[in-house]
């Protein structure tokens, strides 16, 4: 199995369409059905279902995406690294980063950081947990920032200087805007919107025995698409405060639960990680400054 039989299968999982995905790759036709046919054979497994304007991936097929995926990017990676290696004004640097407000810490320092090394390259996955710590332990991700205690035994960490606060977003007419503070109680009966992991591990911390009385709608993994569903008054948001526009000339409104429920974030590597230059002179950046706040 070769690196450039599997970028052709992804270039043609993504198009859709083989005369597309020869085009863009700038093969012929023949060449790339070639390539997937080859490797159709060594896996023993059909990949496509062929029809008369488009291509649809088998569930072998998805499989095959995914862990293609991970494979090209870090091969991709690797090579980057070690182009890099010489450059001392330079790199890549690979982040997987939760939502919270608390990244402008981070996109401060790698703003600092960038003027000393011009050549920095920065790369952004955005995800939940489980997400972004899969692909920091496959070593795609030099670095991942969490929203929850890292597992001490396995990564090492730095903490971020403050909390995420949580609270509810709604729209100014819905009636629980009226409340300065909102208890597990005023939620009874409302439709909620959270994302599934906060659902299970950070709401169940406030709400207690009470847990079992909420009624979760919908889940979200980015707020600024739950936030659309509570304007238009579908249910009640539990989010972090100012990941959404909640001022006063906004159409939302946060309001904080009582009692207060924090998160604290923290950026996490592997332990024993052997960095490339470029991603080790950044965390001695992010040690020396982290601890200083």
């Amino acid at each position: 199995m070769e690196l450039k039989s599997l970028r052709y299968f992804l270039a043609v999982a993504r198009e859709e369409n083989m005369s597309r995905a020869a085009q863009i790759l700038h093969v012929t036709q023949p060449t790339l059905s070639k390539q997937l046919k080859s490797l159709e054979e060594e896996f023993g497994k059909k990949l496509f279902n062929r029809h008369a304007f488009s291509i649809e991936l088998t569930d072998e097929g998805v499989l095959l995406r995914n862990r293609a995926e991970d494979l090209i990017t870090l091969a991709d990676k690797i090579t980057n690294e070690f182009s890099s290696m010489n450059d001392i004004t330079g790199g890549d640097l690979y982040f997987g980063l939760a939502e919270s407000y608390q990244v402008s810490y981070l996109a401060k320092e790698i703003r600092e950081f960038k003027k000393k090394y011009p050549n920095l390259r920065y790369h952004i996955t955005s995800g939940g947990t489980e997400q972004v710590m899969e692909q920091l332990n496959k070593g795609i991700l030099d670095f991942a920032v969490l929203v929850e205690t890292p597992d001490y035994s396995q990564y090492n960490a730095l903490e971020f200087p403050e909390s995420d606060v949580w609270g509810i977003v709604v729209s100014k007419n819905h009636p629980l805007a009226k409340k300065k503070e909102i208890f597990v109680e005023d939620l009874i009966g409302h439709s909620l919107f959270c994302s599934s992991q906060s659902w299970k591990k950070d709401i169940p911390r406030w709400a207690g025995l009470k847990m079992n009385e909420l009624s979760l709608e919908g889940t979200f993994q980015l707020s600024f698409n739950g936030g659309i569903f509570a304007q238009e008054n579908l249910g009640v948001l539990l989010t972090f405060d100012k990941l959404l526009n909640t001022s006063s000339d906004s159409e939302l409104v946060f309001r904080p639960l009582s009692p207060r429920l924090e998160n604290k974030m923290y950026i996490v590597w592997k332990k024993y990680q052997v960095f490339s230059p470029i991603a080790q002179k950044f965390l001695n950046t992010l040690e020396s400054h982290f601890s200083n706040k």
